[in-house]
């Protein structure tokens, strides 16, 4: 179960990169976004519940296990908030509003998510959980100057959370195969 689990975990950060391809038109985006959300969520919620009853991991087993639950926090979590930004935009608005899908509102938004979900769960697995309070103050006042704008804002709020709470799994995945 302990093998099961870690290449389900490795098998989520690998279909992630798939993910990052250029996408089809729009309304196959937000199947597409669908689907890849699905497909990641159960890989990782059976690679949790395989480590859940695998026993306790020690050794070079134990730090694949953490390499692995971070790379699947950082890589794969920006296919999930990309996914939940596509799931929120409302195809029938009219021309020109922006969007929270669209990726012009907050530049660096993919950089910062990749360092936001390295930084969270590596303090998770380390055993800070206070470090994602810091690292969410960190990115509330770094972007508040640029969160005046209603679908930016909606943006920050949507795409955090689902970052945050997809590195949170990946880490709980990680933590049940250390325990």
């Amino acid at each position: 179960m302990t093998v099961a689990s870690l290449l389900l975990l490795a098998a989520v950060s690998v279909l992630a990169l798939g993910f990052y391809r250029e996408l089809p038109p729009v309304r196959r985006r937000r199947a597409r976004a669908l689907v890849a959300l699905v497909v990641a969520v159960v890989l990782l919620g059976a690679a949790g519940a395989l480590a859940w009853v695998a026993p306790a991991v020690t050794g070079w087993v134990a730090e694949a296990a953490v390499a692995l639950a971070v790379l699947a926090g950082a890589a794969a979590g920006g296919p999930v908030a990309t996914a939940l930004l596509r799931l929120a935009t409302n195809p029938g608005a009219a021309p020109g509003t922006p969007s929270p899908a669209d990726p012009t509102l907050l530049h660096g938004g993919a950089w910062i998510g990749v360092l936001e979900r390295l930084a969270v769960t590596s303090s998770v697995l380390l055993g800070w959980p206070e470090g994602v309070a810091v690292v969410l103050a960190v990115k509330g006042l770094g972007r508040y100057p640029e969160l005046r704008a209603p679908a930016a804002a909606e943006r920050f709020i949507i795409g955090t959370f689902g970052s945050v709470l997809w590195a949170v799994a990946c880490a709980g995945a990680g933590w049940a195969l250390l325990h």
